[in-house]
């Protein structure tokens, strides 16, 4: 298996019930209709090139900030960024509709990579010309939820699918990401090498960081 090769539905579904979703506002009978299902079960419901599909948890339902903190590299646990106490005011930016379930589907997440240092600006024509769309923040936390390993040292990714608007018109020139803490500043030394939600300017290059996105999103079919 490849180390971005996601699990059935159905065993990402009882990943995120063994990390207490329910316990933090996700009801039990969204994953009940995913782990019992016989589409999930029989790995049906794989993308068309033949890899399953992202859980994601609607940010309606559990938001970033009660999200953030199920991460985890080793021991250490997730947080977000101190000076981000709006994080869960970041929403999809025009273009992107989530579909109104409780766990819905990103098909073919990918790190972006091969994007790195390029701007937010540059990411985001390159992606929308390629045909994909960017991951939202909850899509992203979701996809570390099930893969920690995607947010690996030199190796993570900007969520420029989710920003911040202004009550005046315009966009807040933040984007959030996920990357690994170096322990300084605010961080504290306590989260040396843990996986953490902040945020960079929308114009900014950063070598390390590239641009998660999706081919796309769907409802989770009901049987």
């Amino acid at each position: 298996m490849s180390p971005f090769e996601l699990p059935s539905l159905a065993a990402q579904a009882e990943r995120l019930a063994a990390l207490g979703l329910v316990e933090r506002g996700l009801p039990g009978a969204a994953l009940d209709a995913v782990r019992t299902s016989d589409r999930a079960a029989a790995g049906t419901t794989a993308d068309q090139d033949g890899t399953n599909p992202l859980l994601v948890v609607h940010p309606a339902v559990v938001p970033p900030s009660r999200l953030a903190p199920l991460l985890s590299l080793g021991e250490k646990r997730g947080f977000v960024v101190v000076d981000m106490t709006d994080v869960d005011d970041f929403a999809p930016i025009d273009g992107i509709e989530l579909p109104e379930q409780p766990l819905y589907t990103v098909g073919a997440p990918t790190r972006g990579d091969e994007m790195a240092n390029w701007s937010p600006e540059e990411a985001l024509a390159e992606i929308t010309g390629a045909g994909r769309t960017p991951l939202t923040l909850s899509e992203g936390i979701s996809w570390a939820l099930q893969l920690p390993g995607v947010v690996e040292k030199n190796h993570c990714f900007m969520t420029i699918g989710s920003r911040l608007r202004k009550e005046r018109g315009g966009l807040d020139a933040r984007t959030p990401a996920l990357w690994i803490s170096g322990g300084t500043g605010r961080d504290g030394r306590e989260n040396r090498g843990a996986p953490k939600v902040g945020w960079c300017w929308a114009r900014n290059r950063h070598t390390w960081l590239g641009f998660a996105s999706t081919s796309g999103r769907a409802e989770i079919a009901r049987t």
